[in-house]
């Protein structure tokens, strides 16, 4: 797949995308949730190692193909790693999955009820590098927690700086401001949301993609679903359990899936290879059919 491919796969794929990226911070519950206890490593190289050998089990099985898993999320040290033998964005592209690279590096403290992104000043170096080894984009993560209207537009204004900087490399950003589901104010957030999002789309010359939380109202997003400025609205699970998720999923059209925790939650790192793509399997098809299948 070329670029002009990989567009059209992420306009118009029958699919979803597979959120492989946790980092340093979520590593540790990622892995307890697969089977692997902290007592497993002793320092954090080897603690990345055994969720890059998690991940790999993932991109390598008979189960995770382009047919429904459309896009992948790769952490840095997923990207520059290999599975089954070749470097995993060519494994990726080999298998029709569309690759994308976790360019944040954390949250910030939070500050009007949002918390945006912390400094990337590596990030030029970083998404040259990913483009030459075949990553088509990029997902970039800020936290809404409270309907305050000056912290939302902050964020949404950050994350459309940041994506302009990734098209300035001619890559295709994932533009990510979460709203957190435990918020008490989330309806309140999806507006103002909405409203910042439009605004900040009006201005783009070029297409962006947005993840975004469920949203409390089903069809809220349909306006950023149906602009020209966005090539494909995804949503992330955001504490879901994947039952729950996929029927939210449902009730919005035009939104595929960007689930992390939600596809990984039924796989252990004790599984028989036939159990373990057994259960991915079943993974992938609840989600796909959540993706495509709407109420």
């Amino acid at each position: 797949m070329n670029f002009a491919d990989m567009t059209a796969k992420m306009a118009a794929g029958n699919g979803f995308i597979a959120a492989l990226d946790q980092s340093g911070g979520s590593t540790p519950k990622a892995l307890a949730g697969y089977g692997v206890s902290e007592d497993a490593w002793s320092t954090e190289a080897e603690m990345f190692d055994l969720i890059h050998s998690m991940r790999e089990r993932i991109i390598t099985s008979p189960a995770f193909t382009g047919d429904k898993v459309i896009g992948a999320i790769l952490f840095e040290r997923t990207m520059d790693g290999t599975a089954g033998g070749k470097p995993v964005p060519a494994a990726l592209i080999e298998k029709g999955v569309v690759p994308f690279i976790k360019i944040d590096k954390g949250l910030e403290a939070e500050n009007n009820g949002v918390q945006l992104m912390k400094p990337m000043p590596e990030l030029d170096a970083l998404l040259s590098r990913s483009k030459a080894l075949g990553v088509f984009g990029t997902k970039e993560r800020s936290v809404i927690n409270s309907a305050n209207a000056a912290g939302i537009a902050a964020a949404v204004a950050q994350q459309f700086e940041v994506g302009r900087q990734v098209l300035a490399h001619g890559m295709m950003p994932i533009l990510e401001p979460e709203v957190n589901i435990k918020s008490e104010t989330r309806a309140e957030c999806d507006a103002i949301l909405l409203e910042e999002m439009l605004k900040n789309l009006a201005g783009m010359d070029q297409q962006v993609m947005l993840k975004l939380s469920l949203p409390v109202e089903p069809g809220k997003f349909d306006a950023l679903v149906d602009h020209p400025k966005v090539l494909r609205v995804v949503a992330l699970s955001g504490g879901y359990k994947r039952p729950e998720a996929c029927v939210e999923l449902s009730k919005n059209r035009g939104i595929i899936a960007s689930f992390s925790r939600a596809l990984l939650e039924d796989l252990r790192h004790q599984m028989s290879q036939a159990e373990f793509d057994a259960a991915l399997g079943e993974a992938i098809d609840a989600i796909h059919h959540g993706s495509t299948v709407k109420i």
